[in-house]
């Protein structure tokens, strides 16, 4: 039975995975990590970019001496783990990525992060600041925020997944996308799943792009029908 690996996205954490995790079935074995600076991990001693990120999972999966393995990339662990499959194929037999966000420009960029300031979150949303402090102590959630930050503007700069690269990953790949998702259009998915060479496309209904709000049945039988353990 091939692994199963669970990726975070941005701000985020393996344990927004626990509601799942009694959804997939006992046999498969199902591994998740925090990438660094997220969860409790520490931070890097560079900025935050998705080539890092990439070759922390591979590191992740060498040190680990799995087989190739079958992941679930949440927004930016998909593109975390597309990147990395993109590097060396062979470490992954399926992909499957929900909310992950394939256009990226300066102005979708600076739209995006100004969203992303610790005083503003603080202020206007508290219980979402207590939240972060809670799933990546003892790290420093303002600073993880800022990191972010600055990866979705270096994003908007020079984006990883173009239309070259992603024609570049030959692993079988599932680009999923809530219907109602407010960051991650259906039609950029569209685009994307276009260029993969073994791509699939599926659309979520009734899905927004928040984790905590995710219809996980509705998930796990996604993941089931696409993964090997079907």
């Amino acid at each position: 039975m091939e692994p199963l690996l669970l990726l975070h996205g941005a701000l985020g954490a393996r344990s927004q995975f626990d509601p799942l995790l009694p959804l997939l079935p006992a046999q498969v074995p199902v591994y998740a990590l925090n990438l660094p600076g997220h969860g409790g991990e520490p931070f890097p001693n560079g900025p935050f970019t998705i080539e890092y990120f990439a070759q922390q999972l591979l590191t992740w999966l060498e040190e680990h001496n799995l087989p190739p393995v079958q992941v679930f990339g949440y927004s930016m662990g998909g593109y975390v783990a597309l990147e990395a499959a993109r590097q060396k194929p062979e470490r992954f037999s399926r992909i499957f990525t929900l909310a992950t966000k394939f256009n990226w420009t300066p102005e979708i960029a600076q739209g995006e992060t100004a969203k992303l300031r610790p005083e503003v979150i603080s202020e206007k949303v508290p219980a979402f600041a207590q939240t972060l402090q809670q799933r990546h102590a003892p790290q420093d959630w303002a600073q993880l925020v800022r990191h972010t930050a600055d990866l979705m503007l270096g994003l908007g700069q020079t984006p990883m997944l173009s239309v070259q690269e992603l024609a570049q990953i030959n692993v079988p790949v599932c680009i999923a996308v809530g219907d109602k998702d407010q960051m991650v259009s259906v039609e950029e998915s569209l685009a994307a799943y276009r260029q993969l060479p073994k791509g699939q496309l599926h659309v979520l209904p009734n899905t927004k792009h928040p984790m905590e709000q995710l219809n996980w049945p509705l998930l796990a039988s996604a993941l089931q029908h696409f993964f090997s353990y079907a």
